[in-house]
């Protein structure tokens, strides 16, 4: 999996190197938001949610962002031969540092290292048991702004939850990106 994203982010940046050298412009800072689709893949189930973050880009190169996500997609996952359960996620809330390697005024490479909360519920038989952990989280990704203002992000994050045994997730993200 991993292969396959670090060689879809060599493909883009290929396919857009001739546009590296027209762009003149430095990069926006300030306000910017995302919202878009994220699926969390950890412990046999696959998640979805909607993502909202907001950041602020310092300058460059450095930046700090919060999101928060709720579920809206379930997954089905055995406990027993013969025993379904359903999971879901609540909610995740998470704060990074994001660092940003401009490669134009329209393209980032973004990488981002941070701390969250996320909490998830499963149901079986009728009984509905809630959990929740902190998580250490890493990841990267790219980001292109079409007009210098409206744009598209996709990242991965890798979240390392906390505790003997905790476990990790695998959160893939796409969104609509917005500078103000």
């Amino acid at each position: 999996m991993k292969f396959l994203i670090a060689a879809a982010s060599v493909a883009v940046l290929a396919s857009a190197a001739p546009a590296f050298a027209q762009d003149q412009a430095a990069p926006l800072t300030g306000v910017y938001a995302n919202l878009g689709y994220t699926n969390f893949s950890g412990d046999d189930v696959d998640l979805g949610a909607i993502q909202g973050r907001i950041g602020y880009r310092l300058n460059n190169w450095f930046g700090v962002e919060g999101e928060v996500a709720g579920g809206v997609k379930k997954d089905k996952f055995s406990i027993a031969p013969g025993v379904d359960a359903k999971a879901k996620l609540d909610h995740q809330e998470a704060i990074y540092g994001v660092g940003f390697l401009p490669l134009t005024p329209k393209w980032d490479l973004i990488g981002r290292v941070g701390y969250g909360h996320t909490k998830a519920t499963a149901s079986a038989a009728g009984v509905d048991v809630s959990d929740s952990g902190d998580s250490w989280n890493f990841g990267a990704g790219a980001q292109y702004h079409f007009d210098g203002l409206n744009g598209i992000r996709a990242d991965y994050t890798r979240e390392e939850f906390q505790g003997h045994d905790a476990g990790h997730a695998d959160v893939l993200s796409v969104a609509y990106s917005r500078r103000f």
